[in-house]
């Protein structure tokens, strides 16, 4: 599937400023691809797949995960924000037929990212949080870890996203917290 036909699949689905935002998260995850050596195919199709699920109906979601996707069951008890990436990987897969794991975890994952993440879903998670309609506190400094260093790129992210939602007493989802601790530990393995 080439990029028109990936995005006239998925326009339908979105408004046109969430279009708007995943052409952007598109162009910047392969531009991330082609600097760290991950697919740019793979980052290409994710990147305009990622929030495919972002505005279908909640309660549709919800019975999604309680039946189909009970492995992401917790996710039900935070932010209904979450539901959209691994049910969306889940009507990636069912819907447009993409089968490639790879691009499935990466959709699954942008939203929380988790322990052991490839380096597909580091650059979609990276390129969905810097893409340039992003404007607000701390992204031009992340934009700039993201030319040098991918995981310490990251690495900032989760942490202004993590005091974003603690500043506003909102509940961090627990593998955003373990995929903070899983980079920091490697981080510190490097640095030995």
């Amino acid at each position: 599937m080439n990029r028109e036909e990936a995005l006239a699949l998925v326009k339908p689905h979105l408004t046109d400023h969430r279009y708007t935002h995943t052409v952007g998260v598109t162009d910047t995850a392969i531009k991330l691809a082609k600097r760290y050596g991950a697919n740019s195919k793979q980052a290409e199709l994710a990147g305009i797949f990622h929030d495919y699920a972002k505005f279908r109906n909640k309660e549709e979601m919800r019975t999604l995960v309680k039946g189909k996707l009970t492995n992401n069951i917790l996710i039900l008890e935070y932010s209904s924000e979450l539901l959209h990436a691994p049910c969306g990987a889940y009507y990636v897969e069912n819907e447009i037929g993409i089968k490639d794991e790879e691009i499935l975890n990466a959709i699954r994952y942008h939203t929380t990212g988790r322990v052991g993440m490839t380096l597909l879903e580091k650059v979609i998670f990276l390129a969905d949080y810097i893409e340039p309609g992003r404007d607000f506190k701390g992204v031009d400094e992340v934009r700039e870890l993201a030319t040098i260093d991918l995981d310490k790129a990251i690495i900032q992210m989760l942490v202004n996203t993590i005091s974003f939602l603690m500043k506003r007493q909102q509940q961090v989802f627990p593998t955003t917290i373990e995929t903070y601790n899983d980079f920091i530990k490697k981080q510190k393995k490097k640095e030995k």
